[in-house]
């Protein structure tokens, strides 16, 4: 479950949009911004900490990105909108 970023009532996972308020479960950041930084500085978890994600960052810095196979799999994820920030809001 999630909450609405609007409103704060709990929505289910799988909700674009909170039914009571309408809020957008959209994040700030740029998707073209975040692939590019993950395209050329995945390995080292800069767009996981960019987003908030530090420990899954760090994590990524000891492994060189899951040696690129963690990197193509969050690039594939920012560029088809499924990416979420440390809010749990999608990168679109």
């Amino acid at each position: 479950m999630k909450y609405c970023i609007g409103c704060g009532k709990e929505l289910h996972e799988s909700a674009k949009s909170c039914p009571a308020c309408g809020a957008v479960d959209k994040s700030k950041h740029d998707k073209i911004v975040m692939a590019l930084v993950c395209f050329f500085l995945g390995f080292i978890g800069v767009h996981r900490f960019i987003v908030g994600k530090p420990g899954t960052a760090i994590l990524m810095i000891l492994t060189f990105g899951g040696l690129g196979l963690w990197v193509l799999i969050d690039f594939i994820l920012i560029l088809t909108g499924n990416f979420r920030d440390g809010d749990g809001n999608r990168i679109d």
